[in-house]
């Protein structure tokens, strides 16, 4: 399947995943920059509007946590997730558990990212394994895919100013 730069597609795989797929208009080594560093990270996994991210912590290696949280700017409310490198290879792939201080679907997922350089573009698979098909339907009824497509973009844009 081939992709345009800047559309994303998510879709169910087997029992328990969700793949998701975006190209972006920069180099790998730019994207996985982006995924990796917490300044850059700060820019485009920030939330939805009106929320910012105070904590944006990642020890990149293998058994190394990361830790995000976010803050509504209009009444505090913080929302907070994290979890644990099991594989890095720079700059194609990073896998790492994630759970959610306050889960919204059950257990943990398992997050695999891909990332593929052709002619200058970067393909980012990204695929979540969850501890059941239940979590993972949870997970694709939920606003997900317009977070994520927010997110994307904005990253998108970051990646345009490091060209």
């Amino acid at each position: 399947m081939m992709l345009n730069p800047g559309q994303l597609t998510i879709t169910a795989h087997g029992d328990r995943e969700i793949v998701m797929t975006r190209v972006f208009n920069a180099p790998r080594r730019h994207v996985f920059a982006a995924w990796t560093r917490p300044e850059l990270v700060r820019q485009w996994l920030s939330g939805l509007s009106g929320w910012s991210m105070p904590v944006c912590e990642i020890d990149l290696k293998i058994g190394g946590k990361y830790r995000y949280e976010w803050q509504r700017i209009s009444d505090g409310q913080k929302m907070g997730m994290g979890g644990v490198y099991q594989e890095i290879v720079p700059p194609e792939k990073i896998v790492a558990t994630e759970k959610f201080d306050e889960a919204w679907y059950p257990g943990h997922a398992l997050l695999t990212l891909v990332l593929t350089e052709k002619d200058g573009k970067t393909t980012a698979t990204q695929t979540m394994q969850y501890e059941s098909q239940a979590a993972r339907d949870a997970v694709l009824k939920s606003p997900m895919e317009s977070g994520v497509a927010a997110s994307f973009d904005r990253m998108a844009e970051l990646l345009a100013t490091m060209a």
